[in-house]
């Protein structure tokens, strides 16, 4: 394949969702939201950035229609010549497949389904989208865009791999093909479950890892934070497949790996924020984030008390990962602890401990303490808003955004030393002077609980000096913990990789 010989290199993101796209890359790029987790919003800021640097940059993504609100159907002639005039015109590439269309979220709940889903995606991008835009990088993100690094490699292009979690899928080359893939010019490129002896012996019952494949057949990939990369390396956790684990330290070891720490979602301003009840910065946070807990506290039923300190949890509630079992452990000694104190809990997120939590406060008669509600943007953006504390006791993280989103709104992050969380976050020294939240090693409720006794002592410091403390935090963050410096990170692996600038004036 020729490369594009522009002053400037193209590059090609290829992510299955994304939460914007900036309007000069196309008039549609506002409406083409699909979000499943922070991969929309890494893959949106990381474009938005190379954007407004001036770069040639595109992105391919699924044709989901529906959450797009596109009713192609109800399109007149002239409209419908104008959107497809849109679609072929821009830096936007969007993967033709009915199985988008009708889609309302970006993963099915069934395997198979998001098998099917992944395999179409990767159809269009290496027969349509890749020879119409003629990247000179390509950048995947996750096992749904696993095969395209061995593609690329076969067709001469460098690309980058971006590990955002650890699960995967095994298909055989078989099933591959019956969706329109023709991987046997690039078979060699795959990893496969056991050591292939030829393509025929392979393509029936050989399965291929697709996160491991994306991996193997990349130039350079990159974790989503330094110390969750490694972590994989050093075996730090059972749970990593030992062909991922392989793969990834193969690529550290021979210098090709990297942690990138993503960023918060540009639309979390405290300063801008139109789901507030009242907006606030560094300067006058004290008196906009009384305001906004009074509102949250009378949307979700708590107590109506500005001076009760608020804890917030607002990540998805999965006992595997974030730490929701350590807190259902002691939830009940921790209320009691600081009863006096009107400590309170608020949960807004989904997940299968939901139920545990409303079990819990129902026994104990919690309702005006704690609660528990469905996860939603406004709401949670206004419990960060409200919040002194954020609480986040992952068993493991492989970056996380609320330990640093709850920072741009002036609350504390209490979390478990691992991961980007230790990245992130670093413990108060006793002059406040530096660090910027709670951390506990130990990964039990006995921990979470001391970490909680150490936020209460922070809560009860005279306010002039609490309050001093998180206007530095507030500021800090924002300077660390942006989408520009994010960017960056990936300019310099991507000029790396081309061995040129990637913008030229």
């Amino acid at each position: 394949m020729k490369h594009n010989k522009k002053a400037n290199p193209r590059i090609l993101v290829v992510t299955p969702e994304i939460t914007s796209l900036p309007a000069g890359m196309n008039n549609m790029g506002g409406c083409l939201r699909a979000k499943a987790g922070g991969l929309a919003d890494v893959s949106a800021s990381l474009v938005s950035a190379l954007y407004r640097q001036g770069a040639d940059v595109h992105v391919a993504l699924p044709h989901y229609r529906r959450m797009f609100h596109i009713d192609v159907g109800k399109l007149i002639s002239n409209e419908l010549r104008v959107y497809m005039s849109n679609l072929h015109n821009s830096r936007i590439h969007l993967a033709e497949d009915r199985i988008f269309y009708y889609r309302d979220t970006v993963y099915s709940s069934y395997d198979s389904d998001s098998f099917l889903q992944a395999l179409a995606f990767q159809r269009e991008v290496i027969n349509n989208i890749i020879p119409v835009v003629k990247p000179d990088l390509i950048h995947c993100n996750d096992w749904m865009t696993g095969l395209i690094p061995a593609a690329a490699r076969r067709m001469g292009i460098p690309c980058l791999f971006t590990v955002h979690n650890i699960h995967t899928h095994k298909r055989t080359l078989a099933e591959i093909e019956d969706r329109g893939i023709d991987a046997a010019p690039f078979w060699q490129n795959l990893f496969f479950e056991r050591q292939p002896f030829n393509y025929e012996e392979s393509r029936n019952n050989n399965p291929v890892d697709f996160l491991a494949s994306g991996i193997f057949a990349s130039h350079f990939i990159n974790t989503v934070s330094p110390t969750f990369l490694k972590e994989i390396v050093e075996n730090y956790h059972d749970f990593v497949p030992e062909s991922v684990r392989k793969e990834i330290s193969g690529k550290f070891y021979a210098g090709c790996a990297s942690g990138i720490l993503n960023s918060p979602d540009e639309e979390c301003d405290p300063e801008t924020d139109e789901f507030l009840e009242c907006r606030y910065n560094s300067t006058n946070h004290a008196a906009g984030k009384a305001v906004n807990k009074i509102a949250f506290q009378a949307r979700t039923g708590l107590h109506v008390d500005q001076n009760a300190p608020l804890f917030f949890w607002p990540h998805r509630l999965d006992p595997v990962q974030k730490g929701c079992t350590l807190l259902a452990d002691t939830l009940y000694e921790i209320v009691h602890r600081h009863w006096e104190s009107n400590l309170q809990i608020a949960i807004v997120a989904n997940g299968q401990y939901q139920q545990v939590f409303k079990d819990i406060i129902a026994f104990h008669n919690f309702y005006d303490r704690v609660t528990v509600c469905d996860f939603d943007e406004q709401l949670s953006r206004l419990g960060f808003a409200a919040a002194d504390f954020m609480l986040m006791p992952s068993r493991f993280e492989p970056c996380g955004l609320p330990q640093m989103t709850c920072q741009y709104y002036g609350a504390i992050p209490v979390v478990h030393d691992t991961g980007g969380l230790h990245d992130t976050v670093n413990m108060f020294n006793d002059d406040g002077t530096q660090g910027n939240g709670i951390v506990f090693c130990n990964y039990d409720s006995y921990a979470l609980r001391w970490a909680v006794d150490e936020a209460m002592r922070f809560y009860r410091r005279p306010a002039e000096w609490k309050n001093g403390v998180i206007s530095r935090i507030m500021v800090e963050a924002r300077k660390r913990f942006n989408h520009d410096v994010t960017a960056q990170e990936y300019i310099k692996i991507y000029e790396s990789m081309l061995s040129r600038p990637l913008v030229v004036d």
